[in-house]
């Protein structure tokens, strides 16, 4: 795979309701990248998403957040590929990860979808073959408090860790804009052990 990214979904839910919440945490990804890189989101009914076009370092890259709620996140990034005719291994998915404690992000390459319903998705209408970050935030602890803990503000301790988390997964974009996975996995994975 390791092919150099062109186009950046987030994963979140559109209401303002959502906007602060754990499962959002791929909203915010993007909405970092944009702010840094002087991207600005407009929605495209045809896409049903909010997406923006950023230079990043030297190359144009999308940012993709589908308005049509978690849950059917496919559709929307598979209609951004299409009409910009980019492959599934161009994209980056970023979201919340409850497997991975809070302050822990991971760049993962391929697999399923590990309960998540966003990946669920987006696995059905592209494919399995696109890299994901995965933003740790934490689990309740519980199988059944999953869906109340991620529809929920976290602690600020775990916003704050989040954020720091996706400063540093800032800084490997150049890699991945240059198609090196094991350096950008490297410098990631190694930060935050």
């Amino acid at each position: 795979m390791s092919k150099p990214i062109r186009i950046i979904a987030g994963l979140g839910n559109p209401e303002e309701k959502y906007e602060r919440t754990l499962h959002n945490a791929g909203f915010w990804f993007v909405d970092a990248l944009a702010r840094k890189y002087g991207g600005h989101f407009r929605y495209e009914k045809k896409f049903d998403a909010d997406y923006c076009r950023i230079n990043l370092y030297g190359e144009d890259v999308w940012l993709v957040k589908p308005q049509s709620y978690m849950n059917c996140s496919g559709q929307p990034v598979r209609g951004v590929l299409d009409y910009y005719r980019l492959r599934v291994n161009e994209l980056l998915v970023a979201h919340d990860e409850i497997d991975l404690p809070p302050g822990t992000t991971r760049l993962k390459e391929g697999g399923g979808h590990g309960g998540h319903n966003g990946l669920r998705d987006i696995i059905k209408h592209c494919g399995a073959e696109f890299l994901r970050l995965r933003l740790g935030v934490g689990h309740p602890g519980e199988k059944h408090m999953v869906t109340n803990y991620v529809l929920k503000r976290g602690s600020s301790d775990t916003e704050a860790a989040v954020e720091r988390d996706i400063d540093k997964a800032i800084d490997v974009m150049p890699l991945l804009v240059d198609g090196d996975l094991p350096a950008a996995m490297k410098q990631l994975h190694t930060k935050d052990e």
